[in-house]
Formats: structure tokens, sequence, C-alpha cells
């Protein structure tokens, strides 16, 4: 099978990253193939971010459909154009935030999400709400580390993580972290080892899920909300992303 795992934003190193956490876990015979948009922001920490990162998500998903891709991982944590994304996609379509969601609550009570600068938080506090965990997520933790500096060793970033990875555990009381930011995937194993719980990267929960998902033969329901949008012409800049025929 081909899972197309999209980041959001615009910086290839971060695609490039996004991309080998997900081979890690991929499992024999699946390829990845790891894209981002043309247009955006080079890192998404707003609002106004995730408003440019959804319009590219659903472009990208519409040119994955094209190639035959058999399902698409939206790698940033705020879930941008998830829901357009599922709109366009006959396959399923993972925002990675939710992914986690789902797998730590499979693996502890409560659990908590340390993400990157504490404006963040807010959006990733609308996304549990959302996506039905309030229950489960027991706190939402910033630490103020843009998220192009989680690679850059004077940020002192997995220190910084870790240290209120534990604060969040003990303050909380919860059994799993969270990790709030597709540029952290690469420190899950590590953290988990250093924290002694679970320690769930939506990337590898997405793309693990995503298999499972495709192996059950399962895909968007196009019934409803998640119908093929309307084909209409858009105007001026969007003009060359107006809907079309969606593969079948």
């Amino acid at each position: 099978m081909r899972i197309d795992v999209i980041n959001p934003n615009t910086t290839a190193a971060m695609t490039a990253a996004i991309g080998r956490a997900a081979e890690a876990v991929a499992a024999p015979g699946t390829r990845i193939v790891a894209r981002q948009p043309a247009f955006g922001a080079p890192s998404i920490e707003g609002h106004h971010d995730e408003a440019w990162a959804a319009a590219g998500v659903a472009t990208e998903v519409r040119a994955g459909q094209s190639e035959g891709a058999d399902a698409f991982v939206v790698a940033c944590f705020g879930d941008p154009g998830v829901a357009a994304a599922r709109e366009v996609a006959t396959g399923p379509v993972l925002g990675i935030a939710e992914a986690a969601f789902h797998c730590a609550s499979m693996l502890a009570t409560g659990f908590s999400v340390v993400t990157t600068l504490t404006r963040t938080c807010t959006i990733a506090e609308h996304l549990v709400v959302q996506h039905g965990f309030e229950r489960r997520c027991r706190g939402i933790h910033g630490t103020d580390i843009a998220v192009l500096d989680l690679d850059d060793p004077a940020s002192d970033a997995y220190v910084r993580i870790r240290a209120a990875a534990r604060d969040a555990l003990q303050r909380d009381r919860s059994g799993a972290i969270v990790l709030g930011c597709a540029g952290m995937a690469d420190w899950c194993r590590r953290l988990q080892q250093d924290l002694g719980v679970p320690v769930v990267d939506g990337v590898a929960a997405a793309v693990k899920l995503a298999e499972a998902l495709v192996t059950l033969g399962l895909g968007t329901s196009k019934h409803g909300d998640y119908a093929p949008p309307l084909p209409k012409a858009y105007a001026g800049l969007a003009a060359p992303y107006g809907p079309g025929p969606v593969r079948a």
C-alpha cells in the first residue's frame, strides 16, 4: 500500500524528517511518500498559519489521490485541513493529533500533551474537545520552543521537553505523554525510556492506524459531509484549486 505523509508546512528538512519517522514504523510492503505544499508557512504556529496549511493539505491530497495513494497522514498537530482532505480522498485521512489521542487513551486512563509554543495550547485544547477526548486529556503544556528550533542544539529542546513532560505527569497525574508536534517524532523512544511511561508520537500512530484501516478495506465515507466537494469555479488565487472529479 501507499501512504502519503503530508507535512503542511514548506520546510523541506522537516518533511524529510517526518518521512523518516513514518518509514521507521511502516510495515514491509508499505510505501511512504513524504510531501509538502508548494505554498504556505515555513512552520505552523497559529490560526493564520493553519488557514494556509489547510489549503495546502487539500491540494496535496488531491495530487496524491490522482497518483493512487491508499491513505493520507496530515503531519501537523493542529490537524489542519483534515476535514477538507476527507472530502477529497476515498481512502483514510488521519491527523496526527487525533491518532495520538486515540492511542494514548488506550494506554492510560489519562494523558498529557507536551507541545511547542504556549500560544498553540489553545488550538490543542480545541482539538481535544473536537475529537471528544476532554475526559482523557488532563493537561496541555507549552515549552515555548519554536517549531524550527527543535533541531537547533542551542535551544536545548530535548532537555526542556523532557522536563515539561515530567512536570506534566506529576501535576496532571497522567499515565502517558502525547508529543504535540510532528518535529518531535525522533525523540519518542528516548523520552519513553527516560520517563518510564508510554510516549505517543502522532506520526507513527497515524501511519499504523492508516495501515490497519487500509488492510481492513475501510475508506472515508462519501455519505454526508465527507461527500466529494461540489464542483464549482474558484476565483483569484484559488482558481487553480477548484474542486474537480474525485477518483472512485
